[in-house]
């Protein structure tokens, strides 16, 4: 998939555990885990912005195109 989920860097940059991050977004660790891993089809707006508000990044840091 030419679309590449940087996730796992931001929150190690940021020391945040997933389950933090689930917790204070509002979403289940079971869902981020999916964001995480590249298995989502897709992605809402709410949910990239709040991971950007919480993490204090843009969404082109969490996400990254690569042409293959």
């Amino acid at each position: 998939m030419p679309i590449v989920i940087n996730l796992d860097k931001v929150l190690t940059e940021q020391n945040m555990k997933s389950a933090d991050l689930a917790a204070l977004i509002g979403i289940t660790t079971a869902n981020l885990s999916i964001l995480k891993t590249g298995k989502a089809k897709a992605v809402r707006f709410s949910t990239l912005e709040a991971i950007c508000k919480v993490l204090e990044c843009q969404p082109g840091d969490i996400l990254e195109y690569v042409n293959e």
